[in-house]
């Protein structure tokens, strides 16, 4: 494997020392659009391998501890040829011991993948593909595994928080990143934007859908905060800067609660399908 970028290290480090926290964060709410409704983000995605009555291999980019591979294993069983990529043996690690024994697992990044051109009926990925380096070279490398006509899909951010809880996070969140975090940029900005990535689609892909959906949620502050602890820009801040984030953040949250001391918030992402040219 190709040497890692900064942020390839970081995020392989992070993984190793907190795997399933991306599952933690978003299997168990359900994800609502103007519609449908999915009973999660993962369900959203799982609904995109098409029904078949003859075998399809199915390809998770990026699969962290397997949850998405797990949901479609019990979905559509043996008929799927799962295969899962991913650059963190931590979350490999995870994932191999929640799945059997036919699901392929590969270390190996997004970029250079060893798997056959032309094998592959539906890769899938969820919340990763915004933050890789390169997106290009990934974006042609998912169209060079495909089958032609084969479906991609893939789950991204659109909004890190929710409701009123985004500003308050944002007001107090911002001053302390100045301060105290390291510098790293994750992924490219036309992945932030449906106008962006047509662009990066269109000269593999026709097609391109884009569906936006809302993954609710209603915590207490400090279930709010044990989220928070676990995002990338909150990890990387030193503990003297997390102590006076969170207390910040706790008092300003004071503001927004309901009645029953919850937050109404919840996160933002994008389902995006595309279909391989010919």
């Amino acid at each position: 494997m190709t040497a890692l970028s900064p942020v390839e290290t970081y995020l392989q480090d992070f993984h190793r020392r907190q795997p399933g926290a991306t599952t933690t964060a978003f299997a168990p709410h359900r994800a609502r659009s103007p519609v449908a409704e999915y009973a999660s983000s993962y369900a959203a995605l799982a609904a995109c391998v098409p029904e078949s009555t003859g075998p399809l291999t199915v390809l998770d980019l990026a699969c962290g501890d397997g949850h998405l591979l797990k949901l479609l294993r019990n979905g559509q069983g043996p008929a799927l040829k799962l295969i899962g990529v991913d650059m963190s043996q931590g979350e490999l690690d995870v994932a191999r011991a929640a799945l059997p024994a036919d699901v392929v697992l590969l270390k190996e990044r997004a970029q250079e993948l060893s798997i056959e051109t032309g094998s592959v009926d539906c890769v899938l990925s969820h919340m990763a593909l915004m933050l890789m380096d390169d997106i290009e070279r990934v974006i042609g490398e998912i169209r060079r595994v495909l089958r032609p006509r084969g479906q991609f899909a893939t789950i991204v951010g659109r909004s890190f928080l929710l409701g009123e809880a985004k500003e308050v996070l944002l007001s107090v969140l911002l001053p302390i990143l100045r301060e105290d975090a390291t510098s790293l940029h994750f992924g490219d900005a036309r992945t932030r934007s449906a106008q962006g990535w047509t662009g990066l689609l269109e000269r593999d892909f026709d097609n391109p859908q884009f569906e936006d959906l809302d993954i609710a949620w209603e915590p207490l502050p400090d279930e709010l905060w044990g989220s928070l602890a676990e995002t990338y820009d909150v990890d990387r801040l030193s503990a003297s800067a997390k102590a006076r984030l969170k207390k910040r953040f706790i008092e300003a949250l004071a503001d927004i609660q309901q009645s029953d001391g919850t937050i109404r918030t919840g996160w933002g992402v994008r389902l995006i399908r595309a279909q391989a040219k010919s």
